[in-house]
């Protein structure tokens, strides 16, 4: 009879070691009997199936408070509580190649379970600074604005700066088609607060590309709990972290959107009760950001480069959650709303994106002099506009007329068909060398091509492409 009453019994009830006390939205709070549990521990409460949550702070000798990693519907006080002894934990190793999780490190593609895979805590420390490579390194990504403007660094961080709706997602879809092709290397997209379609639309492009096999896609998607959201970034860099240093294999880690893990940290914090700060962030927004954004680095074992997407609410660039992602970074790629009503892509602003490694000590003498060039003239031309608007081109000295020339070749060039849009804008897509891009605007800059047409510029891929449409 012992038997079967022990057999019938919920396991939970039988392991539990406390019980919840309270409910706030996704934060719940228990009182143990035994000895509570450590900051960040995982803690499962037998809630039809577990519930599992994340220890945020130690109230008292006996009671805690945690973070909900799952719905909360149907919860209810009393509900029996268990210790794991172990924080919360992610799936690493090659069989999550291609496929599509979520921050456990769980399947939700519906591709049946992982297969022999390990286990890694998400909370893990950045290398120590004796373990790190240093150098500085273009990596080439076959985008003509950014490697000649803006290049990235191997091994850093650069950030898609732009409100909503400038393309920020689909210049991400092609920095991963290009990393599979030229660097054979891997891909994780991290989705931050996702809507679902965008998270399936960009499941099945990378497949119709052909370069999900070589991708990781960890989702913490806009309907799950603020506390999902907040640590799925954390998830996505164990698994990069795998294969960089257990695979030696160089990883390209793109997050979108970045400011939802702020939005996400900041949610969290104001159902722990924390005093919010500058226009309602949380107080601890600096650390937060610092914990996440240096555990990216380049060790011998391999490189780790970010592209992270950041929504700039309202396109205000002071706004703190801007600021102190530009803080981590090494380029500033800007998103342009004018440039995008005009046409204009990708919409790159050539006057507001910056790099750090566009000096002559870490790019040639060729690329520096060359990109600084393209800049001056955009500049004049950026100046002329409003002289043009209200007097007209011809009212315009012949060597401005030159500049604003130049300029709108330049405009034009910068732009580029996309493989990640094909299907869309029927235009084959393109990778164009930076040799390539800087020949081109070497020759626009010369003056040489002021007598082909502007149309010829436009979506096209290198010079010898802008010569065969010119022809045509």
């Amino acid at each position: 009879m012992l038997e079967r009453k022990v057999a019938d019994e919920p396991e939970g009830t039988l392991r539990a070691d406390g019980a919840v006390i309270a409910i706030r939205g996704d934060i719940v709070d228990a009182r143990f009997t035994t000895e509570p549990p450590r900051m960040r521990e995982m803690l499962e409460v037998d809630q039809r199936g577990v519930l599992r949550t994340e220890v945020a702070s130690l109230l008292d000798a006996r009671t805690v408070r945690a973070i909900a990693l799952g719905p909360t519907d149907g919860l209810a006080l009393g509900t029996p509580v268990r210790k794991t002894g172990r924080s919360v934990q992610t799936s690493v190793g090659p069989a999550v190649l291609g496929r599509m999780l979520n921050m456990f490190g769980e399947p939700i593609d519906a591709k049946g379970p992982l297969e022999g895979v390990a286990h890694w805590p998400i909370h893990r420390p950045p290398p120590p600074l004796s373990l790190r490579r240093v150098g500085s390194e273009i990596f080439e990504t076959g985008i003509k604005a950014i490697d000649v403007l803006c290049p990235i660094e191997r091994g850093g961080k650069a950030g898609l700066f732009g409100g909503a709706g400038v393309g920020k997602t689909v210049l991400i879809a092609e920095l991963i088609h290009n990393m599979s092709g030229k660097y054979q290397g891997i891909s994780l997209f991290c989705g931050i607060g996702e809507r679902l379609r965008e998270a399936e639309e960009f499941y099945r492009d990378m497949t119709a590309a052909g370069v999900i096999e070589n991708t990781v896609m960890v989702f913490g998607q806009m309907n799950e709990p603020p506390g999902v959201r907040f640590r799925v970034g954390h998830a996505a860099m164990t698994i990069a972290e795998y294969f960089r240093d257990e695979r030696n294999r160089d990883v390209l880690v793109l997050i979108d959107n970045i400011f939802r893990f702020v939005q996400a940290g900041a949610e969290v914090s104001g159902l722990l009760g924390r005093i919010p700060s500058r226009v309602g962030y949380q107080p601890t927004l600096g650390n937060e950001l610092a914990e996440l954004e240096e555990r990216i680095c380049n060790t011998a074992s391999g490189s780790m480069t970010s592209i992270q997407a950041i929504y700039v609410p309202a396109d205000d660039f002071t706004d703190p959650a801007a600021t102190h992602v530009f803080a981590h970074l090494s380029a500033s790629v800007v998103l342009s709303r004018k440039r995008a009503a005009q046409g204009l892509y990708p919409a790159i602003d050539p006057l507001a994106s910056t790099s750090k490694i566009l000096t002559p000590g870490v790019a040639s003498e060729r690329h520096y002099r060359t990109a600084q060039a393209v800049r001056d003239v955009l500049a004049e031309y950026e100046e002329l506009k409003d002289i043009i608007a209200m007097l007209g081109l011809e009212e315009l000295s012949e060597t401005d007329r030159a500049t604003v020339a130049k300029a709108r070749r330049l405009e034009r060039f910068l732009t580029q068909p996309f493989f990640a849009t094909e299907q869309y804008t029927g235009m084959e897509g393109r990778f164009v060398s930076l040799d390539q891009s800087l020949e081109g605007c070497e020759a626009i800059l010369s003056g040489d091509l002021s007598g082909l047409p502007e149309s010829a510029f436009y979506m096209v891929g290198g010079l010898d492409k802008v010569l065969e449409r010119a022809e045509s």
